[in-house]
């Protein structure tokens, strides 16, 4: 979830706030998650139409590491820049997650939030809106786009395993490959947006759901 601002220049910039709490959460692994967000999706340097001009979309990203974060504070929420995910060692279902497409919450397993593996940028697509591709099968047509999930079918060198068959144990793809394209950025349709003078844009919705740790119900 963020917030749209209309900036000079056919600038328009996406503000989002994440805060995350959990035992596993730290201020170190926060900074690497804001920071990863904010660079892949910044990265193709991507312009949408807007207000029938091409319009560069710019993502500005700031984090807190919250371990004071109470339930009642999620819940209470009004800030739409605002998203809280919970990290920890165990996640039901072995993978990170957020609520529903275009909300502002979500769990983080730790295992997956290593130096490259842009899941941080992946989950926070899905914030914004956006599902995994219907075809996943993507040999010969390149790097794989930041939506893509684990699973993907890819040419060998995206693979976990170049010398695996394809769809083989290895042979998917590795999610360190993905990257933001400018595909990803059109998909957020901003173009639908009605332009409004001096108005903020809400992309998302709020969920404001509080994460209880996994581990106490394993």
């Amino acid at each position: 979830m963020g917030t749209l601002e209309l900036l000079p220049n056919h600038v328009l910039l996406l503000r989002a706030h994440i805060i995350t709490y959990g035992a596993a959460a730290d201020e170190i692994l926060t900074a690497y998650i804001r920071s990863e967000i904010e660079t892949m999706w910044n990265e193709p340097q991507a312009k949408v139409l807007f207000a029938l001009k091409p319009t560069r979309l710019q993502f500005s990203i700031t984090a807190t590491y919250n371990p004071q974060l109470s339930p009642e504070e999620i819940f209470n929420n009004t800030d739409p820049a605002n998203n809280y995910f919970r990290i920890e060692e165990f996640v039901n279902g072995n993978i990170s997650f957020v609520d529903a497409l275009g909300s502002n919450t979500g769990f983080f397993k730790k295992e997956n939030l290593y130096i490259g593996s842009t899941t941080a940028a992946h989950e926070f697509g899905h914030t914004l809106g956006l599902p995994h591709p219907t075809d996943l099968d993507l040999r010969g047509k390149g790097v794989p786009g930041i939506m893509y999930p684990r699973g993907t079918i890819v040419d060998p060198e995206y693979q976990y395993d170049p010398t695996a068959a394809a769809g083989a144990p290895g042979g998917t793809m590795h999610p360190m490959y993905r990257k933001v394209t400018p595909e990803d950025v059109g998909s957020l349709q901003i173009n639908k947006l009605r332009n409004e003078e001096h108005k903020d844009w809400v992309m998302g919705d709020f969920s404001n759901v509080w994460h209880d740790d996994h581990q106490k119900f394993a």
